[in-house]
């Protein structure tokens, strides 16, 4: 409790008007807006939905044709074990294989000590070819 001197100074004068704002109304409005905000945010479900096909797939008619790409340390390119001497040279192979009426599988073995810009670039030119049977196997060595 403090004590409240005017310039008037007399006890018998007029009080002085209260200069303090009462912030309780103005919390409990604050407290109402947001627990409608938290009530009208939708719900965030961190799930992706798919539309998985039923019942089991009819057994392929024929074993599907695998290329295997590996992709070494040193960003050498392997097309079936067989090294391929450029980019142009990948280039006509990945384009050889997309506009084939059955594509072959692609399978990406990257080496485990890669650098990621020459994966990248075997995929980009891929995907970029219309090659749509890709993948990446031997992903298991990059568990630690």
């Amino acid at each position: 409790m403090g004590m409240n001197i005017g310039a008037g100074g007399g006890s018998g004068g007029d009080p002085e008007p209260m200069m303090d704002v009462n912030t309780t109304p103005l919390i409990d409005v604050m407290l109402v807006l947001i627990i409608m905000l938290i009530i009208t945010i939708p719900v965030q479900l961190h799930s992706v939905n798919l539309n998985m096909p039923a019942g089991n797939p009819p057994p392929p008619l024929k074993e599907p044709v695998v290329v295997t790409i590996d992709v070494d340390f040193d960003g050498t390119i392997l097309w079936n074990g067989e090294a391929v001497p450029s980019r142009q040279a990948l280039q006509v192979r990945l384009h050889d294989a997309a506009v084939q009426a059955d594509q072959p599988e692609v399978h990406v073995r990257p080496n485990k000590l890669v650098e990621y810009k020459y994966v990248a670039e075997v995929l980009a030119e891929a995907q970029r070819l219309g090659v749509s049977k890709l993948g990446m196997v031997g992903n298991e060595q990059f568990v630690k």
